[in-house]
């Protein structure tokens, strides 16, 4: 390993610190619970009260409002890991669906694979939420305990258990050991914590993102009002084709005739 090596390595491992997405990361970990909680609640509420009335003519509007509505919410869930995690996720569908009428619509969300996806994502928001909540607080509550401990070791007694042996902060320097211990433990809390938040990339990408829609544009998108124009345009066409080969058949009759 070179110099260079080690440099790198050094910048990497202090440079967190000092990475806007680093913030960004920790942002979207924080709010994994509060929203993982709102979703589960809303969708355990929402479906339960469908299925339960589906026998009726009810449950089956409120059925339609939930599938739109879990869309929607996964929509959402794909544009905060775009914005706050930076990553490539390609569109939830792949071709224009704005352009299609609401039976079209609600048949294409229907099919759509990430539909179904979508609505897995934000179930599992609520117990990865739950996860990360634990995770988060607890290493930035160690991490902040270590680094007051100089500020704090006079006010009351400060001590750490290792093993069988108890270490007792009494002391300036050894408060000072502590902060720096602290300082450390942060930064290797803020990579761990960035690796959750990459994990929770790969997550919404495989989930939130149909990737067929890479390779397809929604110019090439054809509706039925564009079949029609077509079929009109097909039906000119043929008319014109017989329009000519009766008057090349006229003119050879003629031809023959003077023969």
């Amino acid at each position: 390993m070179g110099l260079n090596d080690i440099t790198k390595w050094i910048r990497d491992l202090f440079g967190v610190v000092t990475k806007k997405q680093t913030y960004l990361n920790l942002t979207y970990l924080l709010f994994t619970f509060p929203l993982g909680t709102a979703y589960f609640i809303f969708l355990v509420t929402g479906l339960s009260m469908g299925l339960g009335l589906s026998i009726t003519l009810i449950g089956l509007p409120i059925l339609l409002l939930m599938l739109v509505a879990w869309w929607e919410l996964a929509a959402f869930e794909r544009q905060l890991a775009i914005w706050l995690l930076g990553v490539d996720i390609p569109p939830m569908e792949n071709r224009c669906v704005g352009k299609q009428k609401s039976l079209e619509k609600i048949k294409s969300y229907i099919l759509n694979p990430v539909t179904w996806k979508g609505l897995v994502f934000l179930f599992i928001k609520f117990p990865l939420g739950i996860f990360t909540l634990i995770v988060s607080f607890t290493l930035i509550g160690i991490t902040l305990a270590f680094i007051a401990t100089p500020f704090a070791y006079k006010l009351t007694d400060i001590g750490y258990s290792i093993g069988t042996s108890t270490f007792v902060i009494d002391s300036f320097a050894s408060a000072l050991m502590m902060m720096f211990f602290g300082m450390i433990f942060g930064i290797i809390s803020l990579h761990f914590m960035n690796w959750m938040a990459k994990l929770s990339g790969i997550l919404a990408k495989n989930l939130l993102g149909n990737a067929n829609s890479y390779m397809t544009n929604e110019n090439d998108y054809t509706s039925f009002d564009d079949i029609e124009l077509d079929e009109e345009e097909t039906v000119g066409s043929i008319e014109k084709v017989e329009t000519v080969d009766a008057e090349y058949i006229e003119e050879y009759d003629i031809g023959i005739q003077r023969e």
